[in-house]
């Protein structure tokens, strides 16, 4: 059997609405924006996924799954060589059962949840429905993912059009290995520290603080899973004179530490 693509599957996954479409793809490639009607599972085997939606950039580091709910445009983008994405696209028809289905969210994956993904694969580019012998796998799958993680990672950065806001973002990007703190980088833009958190708040929904560390910390994945400079030197780059610090604050981020991550 020839594999045909995520992209080229995008309109079968609707095509059956009380089914379980799964896909398993090896590949480095954009999705470009699209929606589905069902809810998407993924793990992200290796390497780094992204998803863009129309306001935010979420970052998922490798051993990590995402949900994605039914009808949220959003563009996906596998970026590292060798990733492997693990697709299983659910039936929607009792996801208002519970919240976790009504939200996009980024979590560390159990070995238990990592075990029953790749099982899946035997039956890559199917659908798999109610009368299916294997369907009942499915559904228990689906029905535990909202108890496995209370709480989605926060690593996502926002996105605007606003042409002041994409300087200064610009600027913290090329400036990220040195200490960034309000009064600094409000002077660099002539601008008052209030006039600026307000900018933050306004057009991005979140705080200069909040924006920087989430800078940093994103950063700070890529370089771990593309690069094999030490975790010292990554920690310093990204703007932390200890490693203690850093490390505490990925691990507020990703449930693991930089050094598990670099492991994995």
């Amino acid at each position: 059997m020839t594999k045909i693509g995520l992209i080229a599957s995008l309109p079968e996954i609707d095509n059956k609405p009380d089914s379980v479409f799964v896909m398993h793809e090896r590949s480095e490639k954009l999705i470009p924006f699209h929606t589905h009607t069902k809810g998407q599972l993924s793990y992200v085997e290796g390497g780094l996924a992204y998803i863009t939606t129309q306001n935010k950039t979420y970052v998922v580091p490798a051993r990590h799954y995402f949900w994605i709910p039914q009808g949220l445009i959003h563009e996906l983008r596998v970026g590292v060589f060798a990733t492997a994405l693990r697709s299983l696209y659910f039936y929607s028809t009792n996801d208002d059962a519970n919240e976790f289905y009504g939200k996009l969210g980024i979590y560390p994956a159990s070995e238990l949840l990592i075990q029953m993904i790749n099982y899946t694969e035997r039956w890559d580019e199917l659908h798999i429905g109610i009368g299916d012998r294997n369907f009942d796998f499915l559904v228990a799958l689906k029905n535990m993912l909202p108890d496995l993680n209370k709480r989605s990672l926060p690593i996502m950065l926002p996105k605007t059009e606003h042409e002041l806001m994409q300087k200064i973002m610009n600027y913290l990007e090329s400036h990220i290995s040195e200490k960034l703190v309000i009064a600094d980088v409000s002077g660099h833009f002539a601008m008052s520290e209030r006039s600026l958190s307000r900018l933050f708040q306004s057009q991005l929904r979140i705080s200069f603080l909040q924006y920087v560390k989430s800078l940093r910390m994103i950063t700070a994945i890529e370089m771990i899973v593309k690069t094999q400079k030490p975790i010292a030197d990554i920690a310093f780059e990204v703007g932390y004179a200890s490693v203690a610090s850093f490390s505490d604050t990925f691990y507020a981020f990703t449930s693991s530490r930089p050094s598990d991550l670099r492991r994995r």
